[in-house]
């Protein structure tokens, strides 16, 4: 790119404001690598909750909005009745605390950081519901869904809360913003959800931009070593041997139970494969980490950490599998570097892209949706 066309494109702007979710945000920040790289400049709203670092992003601009809770210092998202709300609950607060950001008229694009298939099942709830789908019903769990093949009726896209009607007023908002947006960016490609983008399209009549996945092209991605545990995690993989070692990751926000939990980890350690699991703090229901007496019982083919580099662990040469939640971030990362999928999926877009994982990608297995 020549440098006049570079120094015209910085004076242009883009604004960018993710959902304060782990899942969210990254993309947007990866996304917002490959418009710094194509010459522009890029702001970067947030809120005060889960909010991002700037020193680790130092070309980009970053603010803060504030909420409209007036005499209320404390970041409402980020009270614990709050956080421990699902998905749409949280973006109820989120819409009832803090003004629109962008005035009437600025050109918007909308970012979808899910699979495409699964914003097929969302803009397809006013007829699920029309056709009886929705709500679910136990009894008919395993029917299929004809009108989204290869779905199941438990495959779709739903959340337990206790107003399904607002969700269902959430998931049109969603699927209406983007039809009266400028566009649509996924963090997907043409040869992965060619047919979905064609359906999708036909539906929404704005352009589509698959330029996915980000990951492979935003030069802004976390750094490779931040502490010992990251050297003591590269140093116990490169002792492993090639296409051996289970990764298992269930991501950013998914919670299970206790009993769950330890069938995971009799499976782990009953494969005698070696394996790598992340254990976040509050992964497990009522159990801040680990319980009481547990690494004693995996062996030595285990490692336990808090937390991973997922870029460099499923590029690793030792990786042979992941045992996976199917966030479409995770799932995307792992079809790049080519590593099967164990697949158990834990809420809404996640049910989705297992079933497209198992039926349509050739993975491993899905633990429990079958």
């Amino acid at each position: 790119m020549r440098k006049k066309e570079m120094e015209e494109r910085r004076e242009r702007r883009i604004i960018m404001f993710p959902l304060p979710l782990t899942g969210h945000l990254n993309p947007m920040i990866e996304l917002a690598g490959i418009f710094h790289h194509r010459g522009f400049s890029v702001t970067i709203l947030h809120t005060s909750f889960n909010s991002p670092d700037p020193s680790r992003h130092p070309r980009f601009t970053f603010r803060t909005i504030h909420h409209n809770k007036e005499g209320e210092e404390q970041d409402p998202l980020s009270q614990q009745e709050v956080r421990a709300m699902d998905l749409f609950a949280l973006i109820r607060v989120m819409k009832q605390s803090y003004a629109e950001p962008f005035q009437v008229g600025v050109p918007r694009v909308v970012l979808r950081t899910t699979s495409v298939a699964s914003v097929c099942a969302f803009a397809a709830f006013p007829l699920l519901r029309e056709k009886g789908y929705l709500p679910i019903q136990d009894y008919t769990l395993d029917d299929p869904v004809i009108e989204l093949p290869p779905l199941k009726v438990k495959d779709l896209p739903v959340i337990e809360t206790k107003d399904p009607e607002e969700l269902y007023r959430i998931m049109k908002d969603m699927v209406e913003g983007a039809k009266s947006s400028s566009g649509v960016i996924w963090n997907t490609f043409e040869d992965l959800e060619r047919l979905q983008l064609i359906d999708l399209s036909r539906n929404f009549q704005v352009p589509f931009f698959p330029i996915g996945p980000f990951h492979k092209y935003s030069e802004d991605l976390p750094s490779t070593k931040n502490n010992k545990e990251d050297y003591a995690i590269t140093d116990w993989l490169d002792k492993q041997e090639p296409k051996s070692v289970v990764y298992a990751s269930f991501g950013s926000l998914a919670a299970i139970e206790e009993k769950e939990f330890l069938e995971i980890a009799w499976g782990l350690r009953n494969s005698e494969q070696p394996f790598l699991w992340v254990v976040r703090p509050g992964l497990v229901r009522g159990v801040e980490w680990l319980p009481c007496g547990f690494m004693e019982n995996i062996g030595q083919k285990g490692k336990i950490v808090k937390w991973a580099n997922q870029l460099e662990v499923l590029a690793h040469p030792s990786l042979g599998a992941f045992w996976t939640h199917c966030g479409w971030n995770s799932t995307l990362e792992s079809i790049c570097e080519g590593i099967p999928m164990i697949c158990t999926p834990c809420f809404t877009d996640q049910r989705v892209s297992a079933r497209y994982i198992v039926r349509c990608m050739a993975s491993w297995d899905n633990v429990g949706t079958k």
